[in-house]
């Protein structure tokens, strides 16, 4: 087991990768899966725990304990760094980062909405002042115990009040601690460089799907000067549309058989899982417990 402390781990995974890709996994298998196929850095959507875990919609509906939860069960199952959504800090600031921290993420963003916040490509978004989110800012790094759990300021500015005003904001951001800054809804890859050169921390970008945002490539981004490339919600959209499929075809065909090649195998699931290696462990344990029963 890793002991470095898992805000370590997403700082030193920065400095190996860049950018670094950064992929959502909405459950502890996900998580299990991205780290199989070499990602380096996992991430828990606010709007993925919402969709995924309850069923809602991404509003700001469910709360820290629901957030937290996620966190324990994925940081539980993966060594890999986690970064967490903290939407806009929910109730109390301080308690969101001791508790994300106690749970085993490496870090979390706190965005620069209104608490009655939007999704960041959507309409009619409100922000606070810049003020009061360069407070949200402070709160969060006087709260962390480990100086290592990252604190990543989001903003909205852009599509609210232009890049002169996103500029303002962000350098005020860092000035009240921010680690590194998450852009949302950028539309061309040279609001990344006018942000790039006017900042020396990390930049996210968020290569959401079907959002204000394009799908810019690796490469792209890293001529831009992006160093964390964001997929926060790609496997869900897949495993969604998949799903669906699955439950039409069940309904429809009244038979899965013409699903089956675009399964993963039981066998390919237990590789993923390791678990010939805790079912061995497991037997050893009740071999062992039957022995001592035998002899007391």
């Amino acid at each position: 087991m890793n002991t470095t402390s898992a805000g370590k781990r997403l700082r030193d995974a920065l400095i190996i990768e860049h950018p670094l890709q950064m992929a959502g996994a909405i459950n502890a298998y996900c998580a299990l899966l991205a780290e199989h196929a070499g990602l380096k850095a996992l991430y828990l959507s606010g709007a993925g725990v919402a969709n995924a875990s309850y069923g809602l919609p991404d509003l700001g509906m469910t709360t820290l304990d629901n957030v937290v939860e996620d966190i324990h069960r994925i940081s539980s199952a993966t060594q890999l760094p986690l970064l967490a959504d903290a939407d806009t800090g929910f109730d109390d600031i301080a308690t969101t980062v001791e508790r994300f921290i106690a749970a085993g993420a490496a870090g979390l963003h706190i965005e620069d909405q209104v608490a009655q916040k939007r999704c960041g490509h959507r309409p009619n978004k409100k922000l606070v002042s810049c003020d009061e989110m360069c407070d949200r800012i402070r709160t969060a790094v006087a709260a962390r115990s480990d100086p290592h759990f990252v604190i990543m300021a989001r903003t909205d500015a852009l599509a609210v009040e232009g890049m002169e005003a996103a500029l303002q904001r962000i350098h005020r951001y860092i000035e009240a601690g921010a680690d590194m800054i998450f852009p949302e809804a950028l539309t061309e890859l040279s609001q990344y460089r006018q942000i790039r050169n006017a900042i020396a921390v990390p930049i996210l970008a968020n290569i959401t799907e079907f959002g204000k945002t394009p799908l810019f490539t690796l490469d792209e981004l890293r001529e831009a000067g992006v160093d964390i490339a964001l997929y926060p919600l790609t496997a869900f959209r897949a495993m969604s549309a998949a799903a669906l499929e699955t439950y039409i075809t069940l309904r429809s065909a009244g038979t899965q058989h013409s699903l089956l090649k675009k399964m993963q195998t039981r066998e390919e699931l237990y590789q993923h899982l390791d678990y010939y290696r805790y079912e061995q462990q497991l037997d050893e344990e009740h071999l062992k417990e039957a022995e001592d029963g035998k002899r007391t």
